[in-house]
């Protein structure tokens, strides 16, 4: 019998926007430690804020715990947007809850974005991380990620975010 838990991607509820900012604050602070802090903690509580100005995606298992949660930004008009490439189109705020990392939430959310950048007619999808999240990146990289070191960009002097870039066509 398989450890995976049986997963569902879908578009988050507005009953869910609590559970997910929580679950993305807990996601985000072993590995980003002081950076969840301040301005940057309001826009990872800012669940409804995100909903509005793009997708969120939630994974969650056959009982409907929620496992994670990804915010799609189908291109550079939105809110949401960190780039100005009109032919890509963005995924932020990945979380996946501690307790079930390294399971399969995490990928299925990004096969789902990949998914709608490509139906959107997108030719690339772009994200940023940090350079101490390395499991995060190895996934990217697992999953056809490449490094774009011209997207790197610090939001704040303390913060430096390194770029990944998926070629979708």
């Amino acid at each position: 019998m398989s450890d995976q838990p049986v997963l569902e991607i879908r578009p988050l509820r507005a009953d869910e926007h609590d559970a997910l900012a929580e679950l993305t604050v807990r996601a985000y602070a072993p590995v980003h430690g002081e950076v969840v802090d301040g301005p940057y903690l309001d826009d990872l509580l800012d669940v409804a804020g995100r909903a509005a100005a793009a997708e969120v995606l939630v994974a969650v298992d056959g009982d409907g715990t929620l496992l994670g949660g990804v915010t799609y930004v189908p291109d550079r008009t939105s809110a949401m947007a960190e780039f100005d490439d009109e032919d890509a189109a963005s995924v932020r705020m990945l979380a996946v809850d501690p307790g079930f990392q390294g399971r399969g939430a995490g990928a299925a959310l990004m096969a789902a974005c990949i998914d709608r950048a490509r139906a959107d007619g997108r030719n690339r999808l772009v994200l940023h991380t940090t350079a101490e999240n390395t499991f995060a990146r190895a996934m990217y990289e697992r999953m056809g990620f490449r490094r774009d070191p011209a997207r790197d960009w610090r939001p704040d002097p303390a913060v430096q975010l390194v770029g990944y870039e998926l070629v979708l066509r």
